[in-house]
């Protein structure tokens, strides 16, 4: 069901993007969109994942910079049936995290000192096994796809205020017409873009229970990133806001409200849904108390053993 919802709504998104194009140039002005957007659709392919880890200033580590991280996502990537994503960490005291790439071969996980300093173990593993759900399920691609028309869309919109539509054609927009594409035609987009971005983060919820067998960890997390992204500031993502949807939960907001407006669904929407999978899979992994507020930066939790292994060293975060 969210396949089809995913596609459905990416077919009304890409929709929207002809009509805007007809509006301005008639069917001329349609098949132009399309060639602008292919061209912009394949620029982000190759180069997306570069541009969004810059923009955060995401430096990359190895078995040696950071030995206990990169075995915790090695790990877990064999669990997925994935090959070993790029790791990256990003000099940032919110504790949050994203996965980019085009595909499961050039991928990338990214998490902020903020999560290495402040989290449990098993609730890092709880995040980075939702990231690895993202990279399984190709959402990066479709999350870039889905920026890339919203964004045409908006520009689109704004040729559509200069040249006033096509006044050879007989689509009759005129100015009203036209002030009135300007206006709604990248709402519109936004919305679009907004619900595939929180159909995409149940499906990655899921596919991150499932990944590390314990649906408790990540909604222990996401309770505990979500009381953080309201006390500390992502500089990063407040600069670069069309990036938010990438992150686990919202850098910017940390809204509670699932609404059309937001760009993640509400926590508690997420964590009830992770506990009545947890409560499908039955034993201990259906007990979970709410955590408390994070812990000051540089806390040092204590290390303790998951599936993907016992007896690990304890790493960067403590």
């Amino acid at each position: 069901m969210n396949y089809l919802r995913t596609a459905m709504l990416l077919a009304g998104l890409t929709a929207l993007f002809m009509g805007v194009g007809y509006l301005i140039g008639g069917a001329t002005g349609a098949t132009i969109a399309l060639i602008i957007a292919a061209g912009m659709n394949m620029f982000s392919y190759w180069n997306s994942d570069r541009m969004v880890l810059s923009m955060h200033g995401a430096q990359e580590v190895d078995a040696r910079a950071a030995p206990d991280l990169y075995a915790m996502v090695q790990n877990l990537a064999q669990r997925a049936g994935l090959p070993m994503p790029r790791v990256y960490i990003m000099d940032n005291p919110q504790p949050n995290a994203f996965a980019t790439g085009r595909n499961p071969q050039h991928a990338a996980v990214a998490v902020t000192s903020g999560l290495l300093n402040t989290m449990p173990r098993e609730e890092i593993a709880g995040v980075i096994a939702h990231e690895l759900g993202h990279i399984r399920n190709h959402d990066t691609l479709t999350m870039t796809i889905t920026a890339t028309i919203a964004g045409a869309i908006s520009m689109l919109a704004q040729f559509g205020l200069f040249f006033g539509g096509n006044r050879d054609s007989n689509n009759g927009m005129g100015i009203i017409g036209t002030i009135a594409m300007v206006i709604l035609a990248p709402i519109a987009a936004m919305l679009v873009q907004m619900a595939i971005s929180r159909t995409r983060e149940y499906a990655a919820d899921r596919a991150g229970a499932e990944i590390t067998g314990e649906p408790m960890w990540l909604a222990s997390g996401l309770q505990r990133l979500e009381n953080a992204a309201h006390q500390i500031p992502n500089e990063s993502a407040e600069y670069n806001p069309a990036t938010a949807h990438m992150f686990i939960v919202n850098p910017l907001s940390g809204q509670r409200m699932d609404n059309l407006f937001s760009t993640h669904p509400a926590t508690e929407n997420r964590i009830a849904a992770l506990q009545a999978l947890a409560a499908q899979m039955g034993g201990s992994r259906a007990r979970w108390t709410q955590p408390q507020a994070a812990p000051a930066q540089g806390h040092s939790p204590g290390s303790s053993h998951g599936p993907w292994g016992s007896g690990a060293r304890r790493g960067p975060w403590g």
